[in-house]
């Protein structure tokens, strides 16, 4: 092999090696360091979980009920286990509900203190939802004077006026708005920003726009304007059912889309008297935007899920809504690229009282002018840094739906906080673009010769499912949640099904003998010691073929032999047998911890958050 072509040993000081290593933490917007606070909850020691949570990523009770989850689709658990249909990864966005359903009654003791006085700087938070808040709970600590702008009479945007609370209770919005309310932003709910320019000139050292994407998309189909009575835009008809102002739907809903509104629309239709509710989508089932247990929960519901019908027509008779036509389609191959196109049979009619429009949400920016300095591009969304949340507008910041279009909520969380760190850099006389290193650390858990800190011995159970209350309470109550969350002895049983990817195997090739004992005990073949070689030849002729490319190798060189030892990340185990068998400690299991970058660079105070380890 040419020099060139052998692969370097890797650099294990780069804290983005092992950060990449923790798939879940990894995989979340906000880097929540998912294995250690699944441990505390295996400890018992819920109210350090949920403060874990807290400071990553703001609303652990919310998000333990409605993260979209990118971890669970990371998690290594999902890769490793063999011969099962369907492997799972661990539940970690419910056990996360598990740490805040169950944390002492009063934590405020654990948060950071209030100010003791501020610091003369003029902050402003246009929009009160998850984006908006975050920024808020990370500078008022600091001493910024924070206002927050919102026309809803309460905080949460999204949280509250979109997601329905059969999933989300509004007491768990209220307990976590509260947490960052107690460091007395002043509030001006009831009130919107109808001019970004007039806005400006009050003159406020820094704007965060967290506005969300408000408005929902609208087919304008022939025949909607005359049936326009009964043909409502999902997120605003979920918005008036939070709010109290419709109790009641007709017999027969059809609702138009795939995504998750489209699920909380019909849903929360079966529950206001809809008897006869279905969700049409023009793309397949497996191609829906909406999440799988999403999916699963509106099926379990009765609620059937039709595919592949093209909404063409509202009909209607005498200025009342009679049902929709529908054309049918298929996939078909045009040109290279798989597209939607009609299969040319007849069409589709169902009848219906009621139609739910979800079939997406847009940005809705006509508050801001365009004469002010702001750039926008071909989508009319302003050009925002991705790193940094910075406009064209030095003093201007956007976050969450308002910056990219719709997400989610922890994308929203991990925004408020890069703009956050933004602004105290920007009102500290510091470059923005200069981000401060998140802390990182690693320690070793070795307590003895064979014994670990952590709970190293793999289980075999499958994942567990969460309880639900029976639909035939639930569908009568539209305040009812479904969800019971897990108790504490299936909680922990679910915990125990982590792998603890943050405690890494690392090697020292210097006290290694290459007796291959770490190669003879490793149950999945991780670990192989060989003559160095180009990647992908190299991948191919380990012990087990590395077969995810995404996941790096562990290569490491300095021993007597000349070979390498090649260790294959993606599907170990991180069970430390390598290490309990290797004679002269050239393995060691250490933990690593990240603590991502907040606003003040590490001078602010913190949350008191203990380790497990």
């Amino acid at each position: 092999m040419l020099g060139s072509a052998r692969l370097k040993p890797t650099d294990i000081k780069n804290p983005d090696y092992f950060h990449k290593v923790v798939d879940c933490q990894w995989a979340c917007p906000a880097h929540t360091p998912v294995p250690e606070y699944i441990r505390l909850i295996a400890a018992q020691r819920y109210t350090d979980a949920f403060m874990i949570n807290w400071k990553s990523n703001v609303f652990p009770g919310i998000l333990g009920r409605t993260c979209d989850r990118p971890c669970e689709p990371a998690c290594r658990r999902g890769r490793v286990e063999e011969g099962r249909e369907k492997p799972e990864p661990v539940a970690i966005c419910r056990l996360k509900r598990v740490a805040a359903d169950n944390k002492d009654s009063d934590i405020t003791e654990r948060l950071p203190p209030l100010a003791a006085k501020k610091n003369g700087k003029r902050v402003a938070c246009i929009g009160a939802g998850p984006a908006s808040l975050t920024v808020a709970r990370d500078l008022l600590p600091l001493g910024y004077e924070v206002h927050i702008f919102d026309g809803d009479p309460k905080a949460g945007g999204m949280i509250r006026t979109q997601i329905p609370r059969f999933r989300l209770p509004e007491s768990v919005i209220d307990e976590e708005v509260g947490y960052i309310l107690r460091y007395e932003p002043v509030t001006h709910f009831g009130q919107r920003v109808d001019s970004l320019k007039s806005f400006l000139a009050e003159g406020w050292d820094a704007v965060f726009v967290g506005s969300g994407a408000p408005r929902g998309r609208d087919l304008q189909l022939l025949g909607q304007k005359e049936a326009g009575a009964n043909v409502h835009i999902g997120i605003d008809w979920l918005s008036n059912v939070s709010f109290d102002h419709i109790h009641k739907i007709g017999r027969r809903v059809i609702v138009l889309g795939g995504g998750n509104t489209a699920m909380d629309c019909c849903r929360t239709s079966r529950r206001l008297g809809g008897e006869d509710v279905k969700v049409i989508v023009r793309s397949g089932f497996d191609e829906m935007k909406a999440s799988p247990w999403e999916k699963e929960d509106a099926q379990h519901e009765g609620i059937p899920i039709i595919n592949f019908l093209n909404p063409k027509e509202i009909t209607h008779k005498n200025g009342k809504l009679t049902g929709v036509l529908f054309t049918k389609t298929h996939r078909a191959n045009e040109g290279g690229k798989r597209k939607l196109v009609p299969t040319g049979e007849p069409d589709v009619h169902y009848e219906c009282d009621d139609v739910l429009m979800a079939v997406g949400q847009e940005n809705a920016f006509p508050w801001i002018e365009r004469d002010i300095g702001m750039s926008f591009d071909k989508w009319d969304m302003p050009v925002v840094d991705p790193i940094t949340m910075q406009s064209d507008i030095k003093n201007v910041f956007f976050g969450g739906d308002a910056a990219f279009g719709p997400k989610n909520i922890i994308w929203a969380v991990a925004h408020g906080h890069d703009a956050a760190v933004s602004i105290d850099l920007m009102l500290s006389g510091q470059d923005v673009k200069q981000r401060p290193p998140p802390g990182v650390s690693m320690m070793s858990t070795k307590m003895g010769i064979h014994e670990w800190s952590y709970d190293n011995d793999i289980t075999n159970d499958n994942r567990y499912k969460v309880p639900q209350v029976e639909p035939a309470l639930t569908l009568k109550n539209v305040k009812l949640e479904v969800e019971k969350g897990f108790d504490l002895p299936t909680g922990y049983k679910e915990a125990q099904r982590c792998l603890n990817c943050d405690v890494e195997t690392v090697f020292t090739a210097s006290l290694c003998i290459e007796c291959d004992a770490c190669v003879d005990i490793c149950p999945m073949d991780c670990i192989t010691f060989t003559p160095n070689g180009e990647e992908t030849e190299l991948r191919e002729r380990l012990n087990a073929p590395a077969k995810n490319p995404m996941q790096d190798l562990y290569v490491a060189d300095g021993l007597n032999t000349g070979r390498i030892m090649a260790k294959d990340e993606d599907v170990c185990l991180h069970c430390g047998l390598c290490a309990e068998r290797c004679p002269t400690g050239a393995w060691d299991m250490q933990q690593f911890y990240l603590d991502i970058t907040h606003a003040g660079c590490g001078a602010a105070p913190k949350a008191k958050i203990p380790q497990s380890a």
